[in-house]
């Protein structure tokens, strides 16, 4: 049987200590804007869109087939000179 779990910090105190006066927890509210700046919402510093840039350009066919074709050799050289 699982025992029911509470999200209340009081639930997790000694019920002796309950009236204690160290025994405060604040909201989050209040424990997340403790280091919160005055001003929350900052402006963007890299701004997404931006104007019209260049398009971008892909390799052709040849050079990746080149590529391929190296990366291949390179293998194959490899294991002949390391049998």
């Amino acid at each position: 049987m699982a025992i029911p779990h509470s999200t209340d910090p009081r639930d997790s105190i000694d019920p002796r200590a309950v009236a204690d006066p160290r025994n405060r927890y604040p909201s989050d509210e209040q424990f997340y804007a403790s280091d919160r700046p005055g001003r929350p919402v900052l402006p963007e510093d890299r701004p997404r869109g931006g104007g019209p840039g260049t398009p971008l350009r892909h390799r052709g066919p040849w050079a990746t087939a080149a590529f391929v074709v190296g990366i291949v050799l390179l293998v194959l050289v490899g294991i002949a000179l390391f049998p």
